[in-house]
């Protein structure tokens, strides 16, 4: 189905020939099971967008859409699902090139930007050491949080099948390595039968595709999502994550490196909207994060068995591994010398037990009958460091590396949780329950009419009297009721599971002082706060606020300075022991404060509160005489809209010491699978991540911002709000416009994810999650919320400073801050995947010709206020001049993308019409998806 035939570099001649390889495999699927009459129709639109596309044949482009306008329904659905498999197949390829290009530079001792080879010579140019490397690491987290937002649109049937894929793309490179290192250059016979046999299962695999469904029948249920998650705990985390450890520590050469990377997700725990998340999720989600882990210990300790066969007869035990076997209860006579196996077939009727115990589930192998459950993982753990004492006392020590020290790293890292779940409810459901008990207690009959510091004299007397506000058997609410019921939920999983399984509650929409405290109050009730409030207080969950305004950002710290000028509330963090509230981590919103303010001003209110929040936590913590530490969660979604972007880039762009080692951000939507579906890709996202935080840390710039970078951020952030405001909020008829021009009704139909689309039954913008939002101006290739408003943001400075003067400032802003570097480039990544023509397309679709108008217009003139202010900034007359590769690879996808946006809008205007056909609606949705791979970050 492909035919690149455009000059590309020999370095991307592979990638060319597996996208050729796969089209081809495609299209002979579809002439087999479809047709030639089918694979001629495709073939031709095919041709036909390559040749406008490509070549800006005009005459090309009227044929096509006339071609597309006439296709019956079934027609529409067999070319969509044509194109959308091709995107998904590209896709695959191009993450294979990406693998096969970071092997080329690695073997050719080429150092890549966020690489920790990369950072470890940064490093040592600074004179930095591997003792300050270790103990940075020592006080650390790096923690990426997979989050269920609704725009992961893949079925696990289609991910297993594309995995499958990946692999023998993967082989295919192997089959031709091993030809030429026998030198032969052009292949031999072997070589030949196996990429044969390789290509036989490609077939096969994709005609497995073409058959699957691409759809779910029904909406995803939050038991769904979490197995959606740990199926990438299953595919990379586990086997990946030991291994990253493994290279830091080689590289610091042997120096022990503590856990500090480490997995969230809000899975099950995130009820913010979500009425199907409660008590009972939070404990679906432990139990099978539970048993993921537990049964990869149970495999890890049955392949050590099996391979520890070292004989007492030959070699004799030392005591703590002989008493380690004496403990077990095997007595098979056939390894009465094998202490090794003794000990282990112990470890495993161990860990068996402790599975059932945990998650309810039952062990694949039994040498003797499960028993005597691990009472947590740190037991499970000692007696591995006795394997490993033992093995390195007899010498034997070249038998740890390849199994048991990466299930001890395995132990230490993921114990018997796999991953720290977090809670996050919004803070107006938080004063309901609160409200609900002071009531019933009699204590305050209307909590929620009292003014703010009100309402926080009377938490702090609640806080301050060890007698709990609930009534015994007295009937709650159902929202009083569940947010009990959680906190509960979380106390007895911290005991169970341990308490890294639960470490957070994350309050929503923070407004005021008095919602950190309701929480406080919660945890008091749920039996996660003890002691004397003022005394010797401590709280197990640590209290994170959001801020996601432009408005709440800028009051957060303001409302974290009083937060702490409480009495109590300082001590309290201070006598937080480890795994409970003993620091401080604030999260950031960049999804609704896009929404709110437009992109430059979202990221401009966020590096401003950074700011302002180190320098607070700095100050509180000279004033007590005792640190405070602070920690960033960085909510980011995955497209630059909702503050995603390039990982390495955002880290080292965050103000200086704002990261101090510690930085947890989210993974959201399809950006989870680009990353992590791959184990290879993830660990090197992983890697990058790690990198940027210690060079973020260690690696502070050596001067700080010039106040006329300042100045000028403030101006342009001003002027780009006024601008999106007066389009999006102040605009007649502007929301109107967004439901008619984009298919966020339609989205809102698809089977994608638990939560709702909207927060209210309403088409304000206000109410609109940002997810959808984003999503929507995607799908119809405007990309508004990552763009817009900056160009009118330069041209107010232009008219302030004059345009000399005002070029002249910005291009040094460019060169020299990394914060508007690396905005400007998601900007100008956002504007080379946006198209006006098709945006002028879906603009159509609004019936009220004038709103069309007006709306349309106002979006046009801005996108070229902006494409020349990136003109003129950077001095390239092309968007992505600096990220050849990527110009290439959005060069190549939009001829295929193109018919699917021209199909997308004429099936939802048949399907607005009245003609609600399922074929209709089918192909609306397998449309959806099809751009959405093409695109690969959509929300």
């Amino acid at each position: 189905m492909s035919r690149p035939t455009d000059a590309a570099p020999a370095k991307d001649q592979p990638l060319i020939d597996d996208i050729r390889l796969l089209g081809r495999l495609l299209g002979d699927v579809i002439r087999e099971h479809e047709g030639e009459d089918t694979f001629a129709l495709i073939e031709r639109i095919r041709q036909l967008s390559v040749a406008f596309r490509r070549h800006a044949d005009t005459r090309a482009d009227r044929e096509l859409k006339r071609l597309l306008h006439a296709l019956s329904d079934a027609q529409a659905v067999s070319v969509i699902r044509a194109f959308t498999y091709f995107s998904h197949l590209a896709n695959l390829a191009e993450d294979r090139h990406h693998i096969r290009r970071r092997e080329v530079h690695e073997r050719a001792g080429h150092i890549q930007p966020g690489s920790l080879d990369h950072t470890w010579q940064r490093l040592r140019r600074a004179a930095i050491g591997g003792d300050t490397i270790a103990e940075t690491l020592r006080q650390g987290l790096v923690s990426p949080v997979l989050t269920a937002h609704p725009t992961e649109v893949q079925r696990a049937s289609i991910r297993e099948a594309e995995g499958d894929i990946a692999r023998l793309l993967a082989q295919r490179d192997a089959i031709r390595a091993r030809a030429l290192a026998a030198g032969s250059r052009h292949g031999d016979r072997v070589s030949a039968r196996e990429l044969a046999a390789n290509e036989a299962l490609l077939r096969a695999r994709i005609t497995q595709l073409w058959h699957t469904r691409l759809l779910r029948f029904t909406k995803l249920t939050v038991a769904d999502e979490i197995k959606n998650a740990l199926a990438y705990h299953e595919r990379t985390f586990i086997p990946e994550v030991p291994r990253l450890y493994g290279d830091i520590e080689t590289a610091l050469g042997g120096t022990p490196v503590a856990p500090f990377l480490r997995l969230g997700h809000w899975i099950g725990g995130d009820r913010d909207g979500n009425p199907n998340v409660n008590a009972d999720t939070l404990w679906l989600a432990l139990q099978r994060q539970s048993d993921v882990i537990l049964r990869h210990y149970l495999r890890e300790v049955h392949a050590l068995g099996a391979e520890l066969s070292l004989s007492a007869m030959l070699l004799p035990a030392p005591a703590a591994l002989q008493a380690l076997a004496e403990a077990s209860p095997d007595t098979n006579e056939h390894r009465r010398d094998e202490p090794y196996r003794r000990a282990l077939i112990g470890l495993y009727a161990r860990l068996a037990a402790t599975l059932t115990a945990l998650s309810g589930g039952v062990a694949a192998r039994h040498a003797v009958a499960p028993q005597n459950p691990y009472p947590d993982a740190a037991a499970f753990l000692a007696d591995l460091r006795v394997i490993e004492a033992a093995l390195i006392e007899q010498g034997c020590a070249a038998l740890i590396e390849p199994r048991l020290k990466p299930l001890i790293r395995a132990v230490e890292v993921f114990g018997f949780h796999l991953a720290t779940l977090d809670l996050r409810q919004s803070s107006d459901q938080h004063e309901v329950a609160v409200a609900e008990l002071l009531a019933r207690a009699r204590i305050a009959p209307d909590y929620s009419t009292l003014d703010e510091g009100g309402k926080q004299r009377l938490l702090l007397q609640v806080l301050a009297d060890p007698r709990p506000l609930q009534i015994p058997d007295a009937a709650y609410s159902a929202v009083t009721e569940r947010e009990l019921a959680i906190f509960r939920a979380a106390r007895e999983a911290r005991r169970r599971y341990g308490a890294a399984a639960i470490r957070h509650a994350i309050i929503s929409h923070t407004e005021a002082v008095s919602d950190l405290l309701e929480v406080l109050v919660l945890q008091k009730e749920a039996g996660l706060l003890h002691g004397q409030w003022g005394e010797d207080a401590r709280a197990e969950l640590i209290v994170v606020p959001l801020f996601e305004t432009i408005e709440d950002l800028e009051q957060a710290p303001r409302i974290m300075a009083e937060y702490y000028a409480l009495p109590g509330v300082a001590a309290l963090v201070h006598a937080g022991g480890p795994l409970e509230y003993g620091e401080q981590e604030i999260m950031l919103g960049y999804s609704d404060s896009n929404k709110d303010g437009g992109i430059f001003t979202s990221n401009w209110s966020l590096y401003q509160a950074e700011v302002a929040l180190a320098a607070l936590f700095d100050r509180l913590s000279a004033e007590h005489g005792r640190p405070l530490r602070l920690r960033l969660f960085h909510g980011r979604g995955g497209t630059v809209g909702r503050g995603g972007g390039p990982s390495y880039e955002a880290i080292l762009a965050q103000p200086a010491g704002t990261v101090r080692g510690q930085i947890r951000l989210t993974e959201q939507g399809e950006v989870i699978g680009s990353k992590y579906a791959n184990p290879d890709i993830g660990r090197r996202n992983l890697e990058t991540l790690v990198a940027a935080t210690l060079e973020a840390t260690l690696l502070p710039p050596r001067r700080p911002v010039p106040a006329r970078f300042l100045r000028a951020a403030q101006a342009l952030s001003q002027a780009s709000r006024a601008a999106y405001r007066a389009l999006v909020y102040e605009t007649p008829g502007f929301a109107d416009y967004f439901f008619h021009a984009t298919p966020i009704r339609e989205i809102a139909e698809l089977h994608i994810g638990s939560r709702p689309a909207s927060r209210k039954a309403t088409q304000r913008i206000e109410d609109l999650r940002a997810i959808p939002w984003v999503f929507s101006w995607g799908q119809c290739r405007l990309t508004l919320p990552g763009w817009y408003g900056f160009g009118s943001g330069v041209a107010a400075l232009e008219a302030d400073l004059g345009c000399d003067a005002a070029h002249a400032l910005l291009r040094e802003m460019h060169a020299r801050w990394p914060f508007f570097a690396t905005l400007l480039s998601n900007i100008d990544m956002v504007l080379a995947k946006s198209d006006l023509a098709l945006g002028a397309l879906y603009a159509e679709l609004v019936p009220d010709a004038r709103l069309r108008r007006r709306v349309f217009g106002a979006i046009e003139a801005e996108w070229h206020r902006t494409h020349a202010a990136l003109r003129v900034i950077t001095g390239h007359e092309q968007r992505l001049a600096t990220n050849p590769a990527l110009a290439r690879s959005i060069e190549h996808r939009f001829p295929y993308i193109d018919p699917l946006h021209h199909l997308q809008v004429e099936l939802i205007r048949r399907y607005r019409a009245g003609r609600q056909d399922e074929k209709v609606k089918r192909g609306i949705h397998l449309s959806i998806n099809g751009i959405a791979a093409g695109l690969r970050n959509t929300g």
